[in-house]
């Protein structure tokens, strides 16, 4: 994994944190007898603890899940979703091997997991580059078909759907922190009923392998292409949650680097068309219009919801995707260029 470390911010061998995850680290084998490896926070989400080991053999990454979420908000999620990560990241890997790090031990006992710490300087988080205007449109559609590859592959698994079956904790980390939160703001009381009426839908569709955060600070530009992380909201259910939370990126920072919108629309359009190419397991009008829908709610909440956009903070931009947002909630998009023209014409870009 290539977060950055935190300068200044190293554990010292007595702190808890540390010695609890030296101790996960022996118990999965990567660390020698009587070894007591160096750890370094990294930079990375508000969900887990994530650091760097340098241990004999080489770095490796080892994360543990935190109980409370690091948001403004009182946010508390089990610590067992580490489980569901590894186990998206196993049925990934078999299906496209280059696109997620490898795995190389869990620990039951301390909710941890150890895999590959990926060098940043080779692969750069996609957030940083789409934040600093380098947007390879290119990119955005391989990453695009490799999601849409994941869902095709884990169609109507019976097996899957058991292993996966995480509704409850996919509703407390995904639905209602975004969605039910929202509907509960007193300004959307107009569009409440919508947003709910979302949850329902996405709650009841159980048809594919969902990742659940597919948002560019979890995504590496690799050597060869895209790599997936942060799989611990993984959870077997409705699809078209993954391409609405990752085309809703393609919309917000259209508000972070104003004068590369247009290509960041231009990525919207090229990932929704590879997406859709390669569905196979309903038809193509039913999962977008579904994914539209919730595009338009997932929108709302990145404003209004438990976990905001950190860059959108002035009330002018906030303004723009209320106004946009509502508007489709009140009227549903059947299609994604229904919901980007909308967001084009706000900025004056149709």
């Amino acid at each position: 994994m290539p977060l950055k470390t935190k300068r200044g911010a190293s554990l010292v061998a007595q702190d808890a944190d540390t010695q609890k995850l030296q101790a996960a680290l022996s118990r999965m084998g990567l660390t020698e007898p009587g070894e007591v490896p160096h750890l370094e926070p990294l930079e990375g989400g508000v969900s887990s603890l994530i650091m760097r080991a340098d241990t004999r053999r080489g770095p490796v990454c080892v994360k543990c899940a935190l109980a409370k979420l690091k948001v403004a908000s009182d946010w508390f999620a089990p610590v067992e979703r580490n489980t569901a990560e590894v186990a998206w990241m196993r049925t990934a890997a078999a299906i496209a091997p280059q696109a997620v790090p490898a795995i190389l031990g869990e620990d039951p006992q301390a909710r941890a997991f150890a895999m590959a710490y990926l060098a940043p300087d080779a692969h750069p988080v996609w957030k940083a580059q789409l934040r600093d205007g380098k947007v390879d449109r290119e990119f955005a559609v391989s990453l695009a078909a490799t999601l849409v590859r994941i869902h095709a592959a884990t169609a109507h698994n019976a097996v899957l759907a058991k292993t996966f079956a995480h509704d409850a904790t996919f509703f407390e980390i995904r639905l209602d922190p975004y969605l039910g939160a929202t509907s509960r703001v007193p300004a959307h009381a107009g569009v409440a009923d919508a947003l709910q009426a979302l949850i329902r839908t996405t709650a009841s569709h159980r048809m594919a392998l969902v990742h659940g955060d597919v948002s560019p600070k979890n995504i590496l530009c690799g050597p060869h292409g895209p790599i997936i992380l942060d799989a611990e909201c993984a959870w077997y259910g409705d699809p078209a949650f993954d391409i609405a939370f990752l085309l809703n990126h393609m919309l917000l920072k259209c508000l972070w680097n104003p004068p590369v919108a247009p290509a960041y629309l231009g990525c919207f359009t090229g990932m929704a068309q590879a997406y859709l190419a390669g569905v196979s397991w309903e038809p193509r009008e039913a999962i977008e219009a579904r994914a539209a829908r919730l595009l338009a709610g997932l929108f709302l909440a990145r404003v209004d919801g438990k976990s905001p956009v950190e860059y959108i903070t002035d009330d002018a931009s906030k303004n723009k995707v209320r106004k946009v947002a509502t508007a489709l909630l009140r009227t549903p998009p059947g299609t994604f260029e229904q919901v980007r023209a909308a967001w084009a014409a706000e900025l004056g870009l149709s």
